[in-house]
């Protein structure tokens, strides 16, 4: 299991963090849950504006192989963020999430 997590900030003095978090369930979600190798996702913000997204994926292969749609994706939000986005990948060595639901 791999995951790529993604750095943002969002400006809140343009669109609030709900907003923001309607817009990527509408436009984003959808398509990401089609990409091969997709497992999940989980979006954390705090009310400053700071957030990150942490996808789940197969394996490092299947999380490089949708970087260009991450790319596409980004780009519909690049208004809303105070500065460019930042992504790293990561190995899952340890995950547990029982009757996650927010």
């Amino acid at each position: 299991m791999y995951s790529r997590v993604t750095l943002l900030e969002i400006d809140t003095l343009r669109t609030t963090i709900p907003a923001a978090v309607e817009l990527f369930e509408e436009r984003v979600l959808p398509a990401l849950r089609e990409q091969d190798g997709y497992e999940g996702v989980v979006v954390l913000a705090n009310p400053d504006g700071k957030a990150m997204l942490v996808s789940v994926w197969e394996d490092e292969e299947a999380a490089r192989a949708s970087a260009g749609f991450a790319s596409r994706a980004l780009e519909e939000f690049v208004t809303m963020f105070r500065s460019p986005p930042g992504r790293e990948g990561y190995d899952v060595v340890f995950a547990e999430m029982p009757g996650v639901t927010v």
